[in-house]
């Protein structure tokens, strides 16, 4: 069963652009992981800040080899400093039917 979850964070006013770069990045190079189906991210159009991403696994296992990956935590550390909250708010998300 794929692996599906909405990643949230809100960006601190004045790392916009230094924020985007670090998701494109990432985005990048995530969306080449064998496991990883889907990597999308959006902002908010009533506030760019907010950045919603939709992530989809192939499986727990491709999930937790995302989390391993040698990018993720210094992809984490450099954002944390960068956002509102202490770090991304993660949402399981379970198909319907």
């Amino acid at each position: 069963m794929n692996k599906s979850l909405l990643a949230e964070f809100t960006v601190r006013s004045g790392n916009e652009e230094h924020v985007a770069r670090l998701v494109q990045d990432y985005a990048a190079r995530v969306r080449e992981e064998p496991g990883n189906l889907a990597f999308e991210v959006y902002t908010k159009e009533s506030n760019p800040l907010a950045y919603w991403i939709f992530e989809v696994y192939t499986s727990e296992a491709a999930f937790q080899d995302h989390l391993a990956a040698p990018y993720s935590p210094p992809f984490n550390t450099a954002l944390q400093p960068l956002i509102r909250e202490k770090e991304s708010l993660l949402t399981f998300l379970s198909p319907l039917g």
